[in-house]
């Protein structure tokens, strides 16, 4: 049904759209960290819908086979079918749409409107209700919301490689890090340290956190791209031997592979061993009997790095010092490229630093403060307002969650909340479907005021037999069934409660009300 020419009318149209979209969008002021942060992600998925589309639409400008063909239907060679391609195209639209009665017209308008009023609409919405804010969920509650790093993980994991001397506090581990701008990262850490397994695994980590932190916190920019220069000029360098922080490294690893040093290797095995009668103990073992039947049967043995080799052993090739070599560049690598964006995230690292210095030095009330302010949402200030107006925006609390207001007028912790389970509700239908916030005051209000006098309203005396009883059938049916039970003095409240007068005399209640009718008492 749809026509090319119709396909690149309407894809030119939605790119046009995009950019004026992407005009508003960017025009709109951004105060806040949050707002900017929203702003640039949603300018991203923009650019990412235009970039889809100039491909798609570049892919049919490139087809012109498919487009010459629709321009000749669309010529009429006589004058008789001038018409003929119109009507039918015409019956093809009208079955469509017969077919698909729900289908709108309009609706790549409806979805950019959806799209760009995603945030106003959120605003307007009752502040009551929580919204969930995608960007929000991309970030932990250390990260808060982008502005700082949460390395905690990182920081664990470099102090359990083996051998890497001193371990760092968080802070001096931030400091490390900052010292990248400097040169490669950790390149104080001795150099065996760098050429073993758990500093390789430790790396590629400390890379992955970093390159998602920045795509998340930087959407506009081509971090891809920057890794892959990044990429080539270490591959550069590394050809051109001009890593000198590796070169020992290298050369040492080289001279090992080879047996110049003290050790004797086992080909068979692929094992360095120190000692001499380490490796003669392993030579009667049934695994270097499995080795050794294995190289036997294999075209090309691997060189023996010890320097002793047998008649049918080829001339010494590189094997262990490739293998060792690959790990030795996969370490390497990460480095330069955590290093690349270390460098770029040297704001954040200050800004981290700052914070964690900062959350040192406040109490615990002080920092349980600190996180519910950050649960706030940001309110939009206005354009202008006069000085009472600002002061009645500051003694207004912000209290989302309904929570009871404590002693200095301020809502209560929200663990104090849940310790005294003032979430669940109790409804009591004696006190009129009274709702009781918490099982504390529920079991308190059965000798208040409003309990009491929704029994007498029905007649019942309100003692312990009916405590626990909400509902108005389930308290009558209990005073039916301890009237069967012979249990009258329940309901002779007069006659079973107790006074006593200025004297010390006891009477019962009815008694001592017509004594003090009388002026006896």
């Amino acid at each position: 049904m749809d026509s090319v020419i119709e396909v690149q009318r309407q894809t030119h149209e939605e790119i046009e759209r995009y950019e004026r979209a992407l005009y508003q969008l960017l025009s709109k002021p951004s105060p806040s960290h949050q707002q900017r942060l929203q702003t640039e992600h949603k300018t991203s998925q923009i650019l990412e819908r235009i970039g889809s589309r100039v491909v798609a639409l570049n892919g049919v400008y490139q087809d012109e086979d498919t487009r010459n063909s629709e321009i000749e239907s669309l010529s009429a060679s006589t004058k008789q079918d001038d018409l003929s391609e119109f009507y039918s195209r015409l019956v093809r639209i009208q079955e469509h749409y017969a077919k698909y009665p729900d289908s709108v017209a309009e609706g790549f308008e409806q979805e950019l409107a959806a799209f760009l009023e995603e945030g106003q609409e959120a605003e307007e919405e009752d502040e009551d209700q929580e919204q969930e804010d995608p960007i929000a969920l991309l970030f932990s509650g250390e990260e808060a919301y982008g502005k700082y790093l949460d390395l905690y993980a990182n920081h664990n994991t470099y102090n359990n490689i083996k051998n890497v001397g001193k371990r760092l506090a968080y802070l001096q581990y931030l400091d490390a890090l900052i010292a990248a701008q400097n040169g490669p990262i950790h390149s104080d850490l001795p150099k065996e340290v760098r050429l073993s397994r758990d500093y390789e695994l430790y790396i590629k980590s400390l890379h992955a956190y970093l390159l998602s932190f920045t795509k998340r916190t930087q959407p506009l920019v081509d971090v891809d791209a920057a890794q892959a220069e990044a990429e080539k000029e270490f591959n550069q360098k590394w050809d051109d031997g001009e890593l000198s922080e590796w070169e020992e490294v290298r050369a040492k690893v080289a001279s090992d592979a080879n047996g110049s040093e003290g050790g004797i290797f086992c080909t068979a095995c692929q094992k360095h061993y120190a000692k001499q009668t380490v490796y003669d103990a392993h030579l009667t073992s049934k695994r270097h009997t499995k080795a050794t039947a294995k190289q036997a049967s294999a075209e090309a043995p691997p060189q023996n790095p010890n320097g002793i080799r047998s008649d049918s052993m080829p001339p010494p090739t590189s094997v262990p010092h490739k293998s060792n070599g690959a790990k030795h560049r996969s370490a390497a690598l990460h480095t330069h490229l955590a290093t690349a964006l270390s460098q770029s995230l040297i704001p954040a690292l200050n800004d981290t630093k700052s914070n964690v210095e900062r959350k040192f030095s406040l109490t615990a009330r002080e920092r349980e403060q600190e996180l519910m302010e950050q649960s706030k949402k940001p309110t939009p200030l206005p354009a202008a307002k006069g000085e009472g107006e600002e002061d009645e925006e500051e003694e207004r609390i912000y209290n989302p969650l309904k929570l009871p207001l404590g002693w200095d007028g301020k809502p209560i912790p929200y663990w104090l909340y849940k310790l005294h389970g003032l979430g669940v509700e109790y409804r009591c239908e004696i006190c009129s479907d009274h709702v009781y916030m918490g099982r504390k005051n529920f079991e308190r209000h059965f000798q208040e005021s409003r309990h009491a006098f929704g029994m007498r309203a029905l007649g019942l005396p309100n003692t312990k037999h009916f405590h626990e009883i909400t509902r108005i059938e389930d308290a009558l049916a209990l005073a039916e069934r301890l009237k069967r039970e012979g249990r009258h003095e329940i309901f002779e409240q007069e006659t079973m409660e107790e006074l006593e007068d200025d004297e010390g005399n006891v009477y019962n209640r009815k008694t001592y009300e017509d004594l003090k009718k009388q002026g006896l008492i």
